[in-house]
């Protein structure tokens, strides 16, 4: 499955989206992509997933004992993910505005453990998420995730495989092209940095 043909897919459910938008990272960009209605497909869901195990699989980056995503966005693919490699599903959540493990969820410094995400920017969930698995003691060792949109830019702290890698423009909210400053703008995201 190449980058297109995950788009092709997002483009199919809808979710691929144009206009003004402030994404979670607070930067602005003329494309969305809106996974939570590729995620209500279960086997459009379950496609691109089993895609992305099978790519992680082959990279080399194992052996994990535990996938961990952050919530709300990672927990689909994650779990979709985790059924796809056989190991165990978690996912952290903020309490406080920060990430950690509730739910009796519980690593320890045993485990290697790969974080799943939905779609990667900046790179600030993942981290975030990281450093909660790492205060366990637990090993993160890689992360994979169905988009990154930084064109292969983001650090997220640990190697990133990503289903597919694009390079949609991101603004700082100071510095928008004249096209975006007149269109209103739509936070469609899950957090708000601004």
């Amino acid at each position: 499955m190449t980058s297109e043909d995950v788009l092709e897919e997002f483009r199919e459910a809808g979710a691929l989206l144009e206009g003004h938008f402030i994404l979670s990272s607070g930067l602005h960009s003329p494309v969305f992509l809106q996974k939570a209605l590729v995620f209500c497909d279960a086997a459009r869901t379950g496609r691109l997933c089993k895609t992305l195990a099978e790519v992680i699989k082959v990279s080399g980056m194992g052996p994990f004992t535990a996938i961990v995503s952050p919530a709300i966005g990672g927990i689909i693919p994650g779990y979709e993910t985790s059924r796809h490699m056989g190991h165990p599903f978690m996912f952290v959540e903020r309490e406080h505005g920060e990430f950690g493990l509730r739910r009796g969820f519980e690593l320890t410094a045993a485990d290697r453990v790969l974080v799943i995400e939905d779609i990667v920017t900046t790179g600030l969930s993942s981290r975030e998420c990281i450093a909660a698995i790492e205060k366990t003691g637990a090993k993160v060792v890689a992360e994979g995730c169905l988009v990154d949109r930084s064109g292969g830019r983001a650090d997220v702290g640990v190697p990133l495989i990503a289903l597919a890698t694009v390079n949609f423009p991101v603004y700082p909210a100071g510095d928008l092209p004249r096209v975006l400053e007149n269109i209103p703008a739509i936070r469609p995201g899950s957090r708000c940095l601004v």
